[in-house]
């Protein structure tokens, strides 16, 4: 049932309930309301001219314009509605409100706090220009003293998850895309239930949508009624909500902002294994210790305030000052990418990490579905010599989506981009390594919906030891994959290559 139900709500299926609409409109039109149809459609037509010269003048992807407008052009009825529903970033008044006072806050504050490293002071290293984009344009503080603990798999988070909860003094902060109840949530559930009742601050916020068909509507009042202060992002208002197309897909959890987590995984059994939906799930994640950890307080306290504006000052939540200085791990920049913000941060950090691998670049994502700018600097990438290498699953979550991921598969492996999908079952991991000195672990995959509409966050690690650990990872899944060519292209692709066309056009729509 719950299969079904979350079938029949699926973007695919509401836009094409709307292109059916609109050929039903045009019959009825024609057949009864005859001159009244001429007004009602014409008003229509003139939403979607309105909404193509928006398109125009919007500074946006070129792609993505084009994406947009050749459907609304073919479905010029109810093409415009489609957009105002799925492609617009509808920010409502009292949120835009408090979202200007949490950065007059943090300007106020001065939040990146003492102990944040300049990236000037890497001037001299291959990676400034990204951290220094990361630093002045994201928002990103960059952070020496901190530990770094890489997850290979999910499997691996549970018991220093909870370990790390149960050291908790002062608070815990959580923020998921997914809860579900199971093995995994229930027993961090009952940890959070005593915290609560320790008097520690324990909030939770998980995504409406992402979590509709796992718990109750009013979840999070039985939450509260624990003593844990939750947050239904985005709640779920079918067709209507002011910002459905955006949901809340970051991963985090901050204790006393001490000790940070985030990657891929969700609050649900399938992320560690525990149950088994598609083969073996991988997914993959870090542990922060130290400074760095403080940034993740900051995120998560700016989408509280955001949607639940509290007074409370974020000096409030500093930890007590610890000497950190004796741990010498390289660099850790954990950042976010908002759809508020204008600026694409996980597109433009993945392009650059692209375009400045001199040597490799290695990626885990569980969706292809990118732009034509990425798919050329993937491709000039191999062109010049990078070693250029992507997994995949091998059994998908979504099948239209795993046919538009495949779709991508011939043009990148003619220019020399070598394609692997993971054998076990499906790679849930948002994972890049470039040239074994830098890597980003998050949530953002290499599609649309994460570059351009979803909330997201990661960590930049930069010759960090960590680092070799995400290597050893890669190389041990390369060998545990399917390595794709030309024949197995012909072979598994050509019968859809109608089908991924249309789906690839359609794409901003799904």
């Amino acid at each position: 049932m719950k299969k079904i139900l979350n079938r029949l709500l699926s973007r695919m299926v509401i836009t094409c309930f709307l292109v059916v609409v609109q050929l039903a409109i045009m019959i009825l039109g024609v057949v009864f309301l005859q001159d009244r149809y001429i007004y009602i459609s014409g008003a229509l037509k003139l939403l979607s001219v309105i909404v193509v010269m928006y398109l125009i003048t919007k500074d946006t992807n070129p792609m993505v314009k084009m994406a947009w407008m050749v459907p609304i052009l073919i479905f010029p009825v109810l093409g415009g509605l489609m957009y105002v529903l799925y492609g617009h970033v509808l920010i409502p008044k009292k949120l835009r409100k408090n979202f200007l006072r949490v950065l007059q806050q943090e300007v106020y504050e001065n939040v990146k706090g003492d102990n944040w490293v300049p990236a000037e002071n890497l001037k001299s290293e291959p990676t400034y220009r990204i951290c220094n984009y990361m630093e002045n344009v994201a928002e990103a503080p960059l952070y020496k003293h901190t530990s770094v603990k890489y997850y290979a798999i999910g499997d691996d988070v549970m018991d220093d998850l909870i370990r790390d909860l149960e050291s908790a003094e002062k608070y815990i902060f959580m923020e998921y895309f997914i809860v579900d109840k199971g093995y995994m949530w229930d027993t961090i559930l009952e940890i959070l239930k005593r915290k609560a009742a320790e008097g520690l601050d324990v909030r939770f916020m998980y995504d409406d949508i992402g979590s509709v068909f796992n718990v109750p509507k009013y979840y999070w009042k039985e939450l509260e009624s624990y003593g844990i202060k939750c947050m239904a992002f985005n709640q779920v208002v079918p067709f209507f909500a002011t910002i459905f197309n955006n949901r809340d897909h970051r991963k985090i959890t901050v204790i006393d902002g001490k000790i940070a987590h985030t990657g891929g995984y969700n609050m649900a059994d399938e992320y560690i294994n525990k149950i088994e939906k598609y083969g073996k799930w991988k997914d993959s994640g870090v542990r922060l210790e130290g400074e760095g950890a403080w940034s993740f307080t900051v995120m998560f306290l700016q989408m509280w305030n955001s949607f639940r504006y509290s007074e409370g000052s974020y000096n409030n939540y500093r930890p007590v000052e610890i000497d950190y200085s004796g741990v010498s791990d390289g660099y850790v920049q954990p950042y976010k990418s908002s759809p508020l913000s204008g600026e694409n941060v996980g597109e433009n950090l993945y392009m650059q990490m692209i375009n400045d691998a001199r040597e490799y670049i290695y990626i885990f994502t569980p969706y292809l579905i990118v732009c034509n700018e990425l798919m050329l600097a993937l491709k000039l990438a191999a062109k010049r010599g990078v070693d250029v290498r992507i997994v995949t699953p091998a059994i998908p979550d979504k099948k239209y989506i795993y046919k538009m991921t495949q779709f991508s598969y011939k043009e990148l492996l003619l220019a020399g981009v070598k394609i692997y999908q993971y054998t076990p079952g499906f790679i849930h991991s948002k994972t890049l390594l470039m040239d074994g000195k830098l890597a980003s672990v998050g949530s953002i995959n290499l599609d649309n919906r994460s570059f351009y509409h979803h909330f997201e966050c990661g960590t930049l690690l930069y010759d960090c030891k960590a680092i070799e650990d995400v290597k050893k990872d890669m190389m041990d899944t390369f060998a545990e994959s399917e390595e794709i060519d030309i024949p197995w292209c012909r072979n598994n692709i050509s019968r859809v290559n109608i089908l991924g066309a249309i789906l690839r056009l359609l794409s901003p729509l799904l």
